[in-house]
């Protein structure tokens, strides 16, 4: 695992990325952890909790830094309703459910490019709902990413959580999504419990959650990510497949769903 700092640079690198322009998606491939003793013990036990405070290596953080874009990702989602997975209005006549991977470089160009429209046009407009499923894809750090993610979707931040990692995201399999960048966007997050993200992260309830998203990308054929599914609430979803949709293919099937 990369070293905090590294971690900072490369995602400080990524941030002047401009976004990738592809649209072939990423494909799902398998992914593939006497007195002197006495001063000398109680220094020597002093050091260990220094040790175990700092998280040892400086991978990890239970307080984090905030990231870049911090205030633009909250202005971006201020006044819209989350709960769990779900974001904008329940009763909302459309539905959009998308499958992502946050070290996934299509997705996130659906999500800085794509996502803020359907936001201002159809989501705070109470018109669209979107359901997000994290999966794994390209590797073990997308396995991190998705477990902090549904970790954050017990707060009713995981749209926030996900958004600010795919500002700042970085290479794939590069090392950047570690401990302290899981701590550093969960600090960006007004009202977030840091702590309590982390430890919930690993717990059976986000366990169980990543099997039941598991089970519908199977049902739902998932080849790669993202993959967009879109429609009437509660009726048959068009599932669009792997790679980027247009803007206008999304608003014709939005708006055929009102």
């Amino acid at each position: 695992m990369t070293s905090g700092k590294t971690a900072r640079r490369q995602r400080q690198a990524a941030v002047a990325r401009p976004p990738v322009r592809s649209t072939g998606g990423r494909k799902a491939s398998p992914w593939v952890l006497g007195g002197a003793v006495a001063v000398l013990a109680t220094i020597a036990a002093i050091v260990a909790v220094v040790i175990v405070v700092s998280g040892g290596n400086g991978s990890s953080s239970t307080s984090g830094t905030p990231l870049p874009d911090a205030a633009t990702i909250q202005k971006q989602f201020a006044g819209i309703p989350q709960h769990g997975n779900v974001l904008g209005k329940a009763t909302a006549p459309a539905t959009l459910v998308e499958y992502v991977d946050l070290q996934c470089p299509v997705c996130r160009e659906y999500a800085t490019t794509l996502m803020p429209t359907l936001i201002d046009r159809y989501v705070r407009t109470g018109k669209l709902k979107v359901i997000a499923r994290p999966v794994t894809v390209i590797g073990p750090d997308s396995e991190r990413g998705r477990r902090a993610m549904i970790a954050a979707f017990a707060q009713n931040r995981g749209f926030n959580f996900s958004q600010l990692l795919y500002f700042n995201q970085g290479p794939e399999n590069g090392g950047w999504l570690d401990d302290s960048m899981v701590a550093d966007a969960a600090a960006s997050i007004p009202g977030v419990d840091v702590k309590q993200l982390q430890d919930a992260a690993n717990s059976k309830a986000v366990a169980d959650q990543m099997t039941q998203f598991d089970q519908q990308a199977q049902a739902d054929r998932l080849a790669g990510t993202p993959t967009i599914l879109v429609g009437k609430t509660g009726g048959r979803l068009t599932n669009l497949g792997a790679g980027l949709p247009s803007i206008g293919t999304l608003s014709q099937l939005i708006d055929r769903a009102q």
